[in-house]
């Protein structure tokens, strides 16, 4: 009998990676928000790097957390033991459900299995991508829709594309909204934004933020062209500050050489993630003109510290700004036209910040966690 007691689920967190980015903050969130009503609604296992075990033993201390394999740490023996070791690890611990948060799933789970894909840009906007990329993560979504119980898409523009492009059964898609460390990312004090200005050099100059990964699909590029445009005939001209990974996109180092010599780019690489509020909400403006997100993170995370935040109408990102964000193109003469308009309107840059920290507040982990919870014992009925 299963009716009244709660889903057995174990939880695949070996795709988490190191520097906590976008899946990283995902896993972590979620669990997070699990473990405040596991054991009444979830009966929960969780797989995990050895690195990341007493992380989630303190964010699950009534869940039973297993490590992986060593070996798992590298990708093609993680997806190796995902087809074969996965699925007996699953049967060693009773599992009902397995969920795996990271676009792949086992062919042969021996179980029902949820699995969550994140965006569809691999088919919207297949030119971003190396081919290798490209055809293995078309090939795990194709897979996924077709072998996994249940979808879950952290947004209604990522379902609706999956339907569109794949044919994909909207009735085994659920919409599990990310959330945000409200803790984590909040609306920082002067003393915070000081010190993340000291820490890159900035003194006491203002500045455009970018923070997320540097690869084709978000639009770096462009976004220094356009800051240049915009900023360069200002008596003093905010620098523009680019944080997050290396990424793999050619066309910034070519980007950053056509910038005058008067202006100020930064490449500080990864901030500690105790400095992203104040690097975030002591900015003058948040710029985001990715060409397309399956949800937004780093936008809802910037809202949250109250950054005024300058994004593109493109994919998920409105569902997440919604009319507390302000709005241009991927073309770099727009950004340049729409940055310069909100660095000249402080009274639309204050409005936008307030309307975005609460708007931010409507996105929690624990709502998600309830969608999964749900899908969960969906997958298992």
């Amino acid at each position: 009998m299963t009716a009244g007691r709660p889903p057995r689920v174990l939880i695949d967190a070996t795709s988490v990676p190191a520097d906590r980015g976008g899946v990283g903050r995902y896993v972590d969130g979620l669990l997070g928000a699990l473990g405040k009503v596991c054991g009444p609604a979830v009966d929960l296992v969780v797989v995990s790097l050895r690195t990341d075990l007493e992380r989630y033993r303190r964010k699950l201390p009534a869940a039973e957390i297993i490590p992986a394999p060593a070996a798992v740490a590298h990708r093609p023996a993680r997806l190796a033991w995902e087809q074969t070791g996965l699925p007996l690890l699953a049967q060693q611990v009773g599992a009902e459900v397995l969920h795996s948060p990271f676009y792949t799933c086992p062919l042969r789970a021996g179980c029902p299995v949820t699995v969550t894909v994140h965006d569809a840009t691999f088919f919207t906007e297949p030119e971003h991508y190396d081919k290798s990329r490209r055809t293995f993560f078309r090939s795990a979504i194709k897979t996924s829709l077709r072998r996994a119980d249940r979808v879950i898409v952290p947004s209604k523009a990522t379902r609706d594309e999956l339907i569109r492009l794949l044919d994909a059964d909207p009735t085994r898609i659920d919409v599990a909204y990310h959330g945000v460390d409200h803790a984590a990312f909040h609306a920082p004090g002067d003393e915070e934004k000081a010190r993340v200005r000291a820490r890159l050099g900035l003194g006491g100059s203002s500045y455009v933020a970018f923070l997320g990964a540097k690869e084709p699909r978000k639009n770096v590029p462009n976004l220094i062209r356009g800051w240049a445009r915009a900023v360069a005939d200002r008596q003093d001209p905010p620098a523009l500050v680019v944080a997050g990974g290396q990424g793999h996109d050619d066309d910034i180092d070519r980007a950053v050489a056509e910038v005058p010599s008067h202006l100020r780019l930064l490449r500080p690489g990864y901030l500690r993630y105790a400095d992203l509020p104040g690097f975030l909400g002591g900015a003058l403006v948040a710029a985001y003109p990715s060409y397309g997100e399956g949800f937004g993170l780093p936008i809802l995370e910037a809202m949250a510290c109250a950054a005024p935040v300058l994004t593109t109408p493109r994919l998920s990102l409105p569902e997440v700004g919604g009319d507390a964000v302000a709005y241009t193109s991927e073309d770099p003469d727009q950004i340049a036209a729409d940055l310069a308009a909100l660095l000249d309107d402080e009274p639309r840059r204050l409005s936008l910040a307030k309307a975005g920290f609460d708007r931010a507040k409507e996105f929690t982990w624990e709502s998600s966690a309830e969608v999964h919870i749900a899908a969960w014992s969906r997958a298992r009925a």
